[in-house]
């Protein structure tokens, strides 16, 4: 086994929070202490694609949940889309506001002006997540940006577009829908700051000063998916969102470097991946446990739990082929 952690060479942890390190108010078993207990030379920032709350109201959530943070260790999704605001319209502008507090506090600590209406001609749209976000806002963005009026290329930015965002009680609705609407009103796109988006790491690398960060996730299509164009190192965490069965069929931009049952996993040694091949037979091996591979065939020849996952998703990766081309057993992701 490996006597190298995850943590290993990283100055800066970047941990997103929603099935992170809270679901809903609470925070998610063993996350607090563990990143308590990460190095003191190691930074490390909260990366969040929701646009609901201002980097002080998330910082205060975290310091009551037991975790040191301050708002500059928040990065936000508005944070990241004021950014690009600031390279296509002045400062001074109006923009029309789609979302909360914590948008419309980016948007107003950069100088520009909210509006809510597209009759005040707004210089662009921004977008974000709000839980009391509906038809009346989604419309007046859509008559801003294809209304009378308009060319049909006043800037929109969304702050992100996850189709979910994990609650207490489920999982929600997230802001990729409410854009979704938005899209289907006007026929384009708009630019996104947020995961899985590099501005956001962008954003944070910057503000610490390193690219010797680890982002931390509980989804592929965002978290890990960011980290890997943003050419970081990641952990998918199963706490969230993505589970055994998206691991294991994971394509290959959002494969993360390592994956953990929980934080405390962090400061484990990671155990190595050893692949040997025999005349029409491939076993991987990840601590205890070992898959065999023979051609399509996916059999588990010993061991369980996350060393079984990572195990399997590493036979199935290396495999070549799609998961749907492969017989899988349910042992591996039941």
């Amino acid at each position: 086994m490996s006597g190298r952690t995850p943590l290993d060479g990283v100055l800066l942890v970047l941990a997103d929070l929603d099935g992170v390190v809270y679901k809903g108010p609470g925070a998610i078993p063993y996350a607090v202490e563990s990143i308590n207990a990460i190095d003191s030379s190691v930074r490390v920032a909260y990366l969040t694609n929701n646009a609901s709350r201002t980097d002080a109201a998330v910082a205060d959530h975290l310091t009551e949940l037991g975790l040191h943070a301050s708002p500059r260790d928040i990065v936000t999704s508005p944070q990241a889309a004021v950014t690009l605001l600031k390279d296509i319209v002045p400062e001074g502008s109006t923009i029309l506001v789609v979302g909360g507090d914590g948008l419309v506090d980016e948007i107003t600590k950069a100088g520009y002006t909210v509006t809510r209406s597209a009759l005040d001609a707004p210089a662009a749209v921004m977008q974000g997540f709000a839980p009391d976000v509906g038809w009346v806002h989604l419309a007046e963005a859509a008559f801003a940006l294809n209304g009378e009026g308009t060319t049909g290329d006043l800037p929109w930015i969304a702050t992100n577009t996850d189709w979910t965002i994990p609650q207490a009680r489920g999982t929600a609705p997230g802001n990729g829908t409410l854009v979704s609407a938005v899209h289907t009103a006007i026929g384009r796109l708009p630019i996104v700051a947020g995961k899985p988006e590099v501005a956001i790491y962008r954003e944070a690398m910057t503000r610490f000063g390193t690219e010797a960060a680890l982002m931390i996730g509980d989804r592929l299509d965002t978290d890990i998916l960011g980290a890997n164009r943003a050419g970081i190192q990641s952990v998918l965490v199963l706490t969230g969102i993505d589970q055994a069965k998206q691991v294991l069929g994971a394509v290959p931009q959002e494969r993360p470097t390592y994956i953990v049952d929980d934080l405390r996993q962090l400061h484990e040694p990671y155990p190595e991946t050893v692949v040997t091949e025999a005349p029409g037979v491939t076993r991987t091996t990840v601590g205890g446990a070992t898959v065999r591979r023979e051609g399509a065939t996916l059999t588990v020849e010993s061991g369980s739990g996350i060393d079984l996952l990572r195990a399997g998703a590493a036979a199935i990766w290396n495999s070549g082929a799609a998961i749907y081309a492969l017989d899988v057993p349910a042992e591996l992701y039941s």
